[in-house]
Parts: C-alpha cells; structure tokens; sequence
C-alpha cells in the first residue's frame, strides 16, 4: 500500500507542476495566450487576470482554463508600468482546468499553484490521471505538497491497475476439500 501511494504522490504531483519547476535540459519560453488580459502593477507586484481561452504553455507543462489569475512580485524600477518579474506568488486557474505534464493530466473547475507554500490544491470535481501507469485519483478536493512526497485527497476514489488475487487459488480450493475430512 505504502509503495502505490507513493506512486500515486508522485504521479499527482508531477501532474500538477508549474513554472517554477524548471528541467535545465529543455528549457523554454513561456508563452500565455488569452481572449482577453488585464494587467495591473503595484510598486512591489504585478497581477494579470487573463479570460477566454487562457493557455499557460512553458518547460514541460501546459494549462488550459476560461481564466487565470497570476500575481507575480516585482523588482527593479518601482515606477515602471509592468516591471520585472521576481518570481510567481500565485495562479488561480479557474473553469474547465487542464494542467498537462507528460503523460500526466489533471483536470478540476479551479488549480490554486501556491509556490511560497510549495503547494497545489485542485477543487471542484478533480482528476488526476497517469497515463503511463494507468493511475486515476479523484475526490473533491486534492492537496499536493511539493518536496514532502504527500498528497491529501477528501472524498478520495483511486483506481489502479489490477492487483493480483492474493486469495486462495481455484487449484487451491479443490485441493483442499479433498483433504477435508468427510462427516
């Protein structure tokens, strides 16, 4: 059991992972493309809301959703109209999510990506599946903890592969009630 919830815990969070996890080997641009996008700055961050057909795509991961909130801080010119980014506070997928990772997907109606407590949190109805093991994992809502190896599922439904019958055999069975004293 031990060993299928680690699976599990690593499956869901590879599923689940964001921007800031970089593998220096493929590395590449991240590109956002949206209907529409609102971007706001403060001195210490900058928000951008985008709606419509929202796809996050950068190394090794792609979100799909109808809105995304990043709040990302700043540095660098306070006075400047967007500023540099320092690194993401938050995203807040919401509607029709889809976070894709290699064989992995998840999909719920709102991903919460909170890397400042190195955490994940699906909600409304989510799925993880792990494509390349055939793992499925559901409930109503679903924390991954990054780094940590745990996950937490409320409501949890998981559906794996086929477990070999560890009960007694049907050779077993017929051997044994031909050994059975007879009354």
């Amino acid at each position: 059991m031990k060993r299928f919830l680690t699976l599990i815990t690593l499956a869901l969070f590879a599923a689940t992972a964001t921007s800031q996890i970089i593998n220096p080997l493929a590395e590449k641009d991240t590109i956002l493309t949206a209907d529409d996008l609102d971007m706001r700055s403060t001195p210490t961050e900058t928000t951008a809301i985008c709606t419509g057909n929202v796809v996050l795509e950068g190394t090794n991961m792609k979100i799909s959703c109808d809105r995304l909130e990043i709040i990302a801080s700043r540095i660098g010119d306070r006075n400047a109209t967007i500023g540099e980014f320092k690194g993401f506070k938050s995203l807040i997928a919401t509607g029709n999510v889809r976070l894709v990772q290699g064989d992995r997907e998840a999909t719920c109606g709102r991903a919460e990506v909170l890397p400042l407590e190195e955490k994940v949190v699906l909600s409304l109805d989510p799925v993880v599946i792990d494509r390349s093991s055939d793992f499925i994992a559901a409930g109503s809502r679903i924390t991954l903890f990054r780094g940590e190896r745990q996950l937490r599922i409320e409501n949890a439904k998981l559906t794996a592969p086929p477990i070999k019958d560890l009960g007694v055999g049907v050779e077993d069975a017929i051997d044994d009630s031909a050994a059975a004293p007879s009354n």
